[in-house]
């Protein structure tokens, strides 16, 4: 079988299914594991964001969805070459990803017409489903169960220590500073079962702006920084936008030494098997009592 994978996500899931050999074109963003970026690459930003700022980034974002000219670009010569049976993309965010519809229209002008199959999760379990999904387009029905399995499995360890938690921390994770955005789909439900409470973001639903007067009412005991599609040295050079913020100061999470900046592009922003481990390193940063251990310098920094 021939395989495209146009989001990192879906992209680790077919390394874990070992479907590697069986990859034949990737996007721009499908960094892991590293032997996927040595692909060829079908997707391509349309502007450079290496330099820009995060309210830069979201003005040529909102500008370019304004106008109808995409965030990305397909490269249908190499979508041509790669001669695909199935196509791996997604319907859930035009920012994060290629739009199903632009990859429709690609694939509308192959001569073949390959198998589209969309991955659109939004909470932990639908993750395990698309992996189930991709397992049975792939004949890989066998790996996607037990590796179905080993992931439960480790969410249900976090799930019943956490049971035992004596307190739930108000946490507040951070999807984007300038605009400000709170963390939706899956992170609620990571917080929730890491053993903290989210009064801030929708589980299960898009993530969306929010006032900062809310963050300051709310009053966060640990704040964690997400930035979508940010490394942690890039969350960490995000925090000027919140330091000159009224009331940061005052935040029990700043008073406490409670504000994390974490790696979201490997463990948070994509919706593949390393969500659970995004949700283990949650719960250490919640519940250290109960989660001993150093935590590593690359997934997550205490900043405050």
């Amino acid at each position: 079988m021939r395989i495209c994978s146009l989001l990192p996500s879906a992209t680790e899931i077919v390394y874990a299914l070992g479907l590697g050999d069986q990859l034949y074109g990737v996007s721009h963003e499908c960094d892991y594991p590293p032997e996927a970026a040595a692909k060829p690459t079908l997707i391509r930003s349309a502007f450079d964001q290496s330099s820009l700022s995060s309210l830069e980034i979201d003005h040529a974002v909102m500008k370019r969805l304004r106008s109808g000219e995409g965030v990305y670009t397909i490269d249908l010569d190499l979508l041509r070459q790669a001669e695909p049976d199935l196509i791996l993309t997604q319907e859930l965010c035009d920012v994060c990803a290629v739009p199903y519809s632009e990859v429709k229209r690609a694939v509308d002008q192959l001569v073949s017409q390959p198998r589209l199959l969309p991955l659109s999760p939004s909470l932990l379990g639908d993750v395990l489903q698309d992996i189930s999904r991709v397992g049975e387009a792939t004949g890989r029905e066998e790996q996607a169960a037990f590796l179905v399995r080993c992931l439960r499995e480790r969410i249900d360890r976090v799930a019943a220590r956490t049971a035992t938690a004596a307190e739930r921390p108000a946490t507040f994770c951070l999807e984007w500073a300038d605009p400000l955005y709170v963390a939706g789909h899956w992170i609620p439900e990571v917080v929730e079962v890491a053993g903290g409470i989210d009064g801030l973001g929708m589980k299960g639903k898009p993530s969306v702006r929010i006032e900062w007067e809310r963050v300051v009412g709310y009053a966060p005991e640990v704040v964690i920084l997400m930035p979508c599609g940010f490394d942690v040295e890039r969350a960490v050079k995000e925090m000027p936008l919140l330091t000159r913020l009224s009331g940061w100061s005052d935040l029990p999470a700043v008073q406490r030494g409670q504000v994390y900046a974490v790696n979201a592009t490997a463990y948070f922003s994509r919706s593949g098997p390393r969500l659970v481990d995004g949700l283990e390193l949650v719960a250490k940063i919640l519940h250290p009592e109960l989660f001993p251990g150093a935590i590593p310098g690359e997934a997550a920094r205490r900043v405050v």
